[in-house]
């Protein structure tokens, strides 16, 4: 939105829609400042969202939040143990999962 957009087309909305609709209003109405301290918190969780292919990670994290069944139909396959670790403890490090 800070180049000239008039809203965002988010995953992390999925997982945190209040935080992201927080985040645009902010912007939306001035206070960039407001908006950029959520993006800074949410940072990591929006880059790790993106460590595999979409949806898998936003998928294995709703699943982790107990808010559906991890489930995939091929081409799609389960995360990568490693990746999903990472992804648990980013989504501890931003307050998403406790």
């Amino acid at each position: 939105m800070s180049v000239g957009a008039q809203g965002v087309v988010s995953v992390a909305a999925n997982l945190i829609p209040r935080e992201i609709s927080n985040m645009v209003r902010a912007f939306a109405a001035g206070r960039a400042a407001a908006a950029l301290k959520l993006h800074g918190k949410y940072y990591p969780l929006l880059k790790d969202l993106f460590i595999e292919t979409n949806p898998v990670p936003v998928k294995a994290a709703l699943a982790m939040l107990g808010r559906i069944q991890e489930e995939y139909r091929l081409p799609l396959v389960p995360m990568n143990p490693k990746n999903r670790e990472l992804l648990r403890a980013t989504l501890k490090s931003c307050g998403v999962l406790p």
